[in-house]
């Protein structure tokens, strides 16, 4: 699978000679944002945990540590989101998510959601690795109802494989029964369903689902369903149908209106630039009236503005 990234590796890497433009920009007064900006975003982020061990090595400290003593602000936050291994920067932002006053039901869904099965099991082994916790049991403790039944789920990461021929038909009859036949909702059935089926099957069921009732899966849901439970559903569905399309939506709203939703933005923006960050654009483009370039450019200033517009990599007027 070749990568629809907007960061590539670096052709003609040295860890060393990075290492050391990197201890260069932050030495003496004054520091050197350009430089750190430019660099970090030309390499990969295996590349980059490479320049970490090469700076130890080379000067004895820790790179993150002094990228923190020497940056500030949402640009420190994204400079350190980079400087993180894909896994442990997921199982981080779960743990914040869980363990911050209050629950980030936003984080859960987002990573739950569009996350692979293999990259789901991975996360949950490093997180216990990590915080000697059981990230079903905090998940769980910290949620309740469907919701939580649906999280739980989807960290099972066992969806059924393939297309169910057989089943196609009766699944859509069960979520239109379950939801726009009935006087109420019978949330257990969506959840059972958009929880175990792939995406290959849920595709066809959402077509199956449309004839039946006259209804996009997600009018339903945003009928039939409210709160935490209806924002998973609705990332379920969007992620079945296109993961980018799904980032392209999230990165459009948390930029949109008054005030600029950063946690969210940095967190999309870091973890789609290695993955699929160019069909996000694509997707973003086709959506809405203007580019994710020209709305990250309105929206973001300064050093934080630049690093996210190499991410991004590109215009699509």
């Amino acid at each position: 699978m070749a990568s629809r990234g907007t960061v590539k590796a670096s052709g003609n890497f040295n860890a060393n000679e990075d290492a050391a433009a990197l201890y260069k920009a932050m030495k003496g007064l004054g520091t050197d944002e350009d430089a750190i900006l430019q660099l970090l975003t030309s390499r990969s982020n295996a590349q980059r945990q490479q320049i970490k061990a090469s700076y130890k090595t080379l000067h004895g400290k820790d790179l993150v540590d002094d990228l923190k003593g020497e940056l500030g602000g949402k640009f420190e936050t994204l400079i350190v989101g980079l400087m993180t291994p894909p896994i442990a920067y997921d199982v981080k932002s779960l743990r914040d998510a869980i363990k911050g006053a209050g629950t980030d039901e936003k984080v859960l869904v987002e990573i739950l959601a569009s996350r692979t099965a293999q990259q789901v099991k991975d996360i949950v082994d490093a997180y216990r690795q990590e915080y000697d916790d059981n990230l079903e049991e905090d998940i769980a403790g910290d949620t309740s109802g469907h919701f939580k039944r649906l999280l739980v789920i989807l960290l099972q990461a066992s969806r059924q494989q393939g297309v169910q021929q057989g089943t196609i038909e009766s699944d859509a009859e069960t979520l239109f029964k379950a939801g726009e036949q009935k006087y109420g909702t019978d949330e257990q059935e969506f959840v059972t369903i958009l929880g175990n089926r792939s995406a290959e099957h849920l595709r066809k069921v959402f077509d199956a689902y449309m004839k039946l009732s006259g209804y996009e899966m997600e009018e339903s849901i945003q009928r039939e369903t409210s709160g935490s439970l209806r924002d998973l559903l609705l990332a379920v569905v969007k992620c079945a149908k296109g993961v980018p399309t799904y980032f392209a939506e999230t990165l459009y709203y948390a930029m949109k209106g008054a005030g600029t939703d950063d946690q969210t933005l940095i967190r999309v923006m870091v973890t789609r630039s290695e993955v699929d960050m160019l069909d996000v654009r694509t997707e973003f483009r086709r959506m809405f009236a203007c580019s994710l370039h020209s709305m990250i450019m309105g929206d973001t200033g300064g050093d934080y503005r630049k690093a996210l517009l190499l991410l991004c990599g590109g215009d699509d007027a």
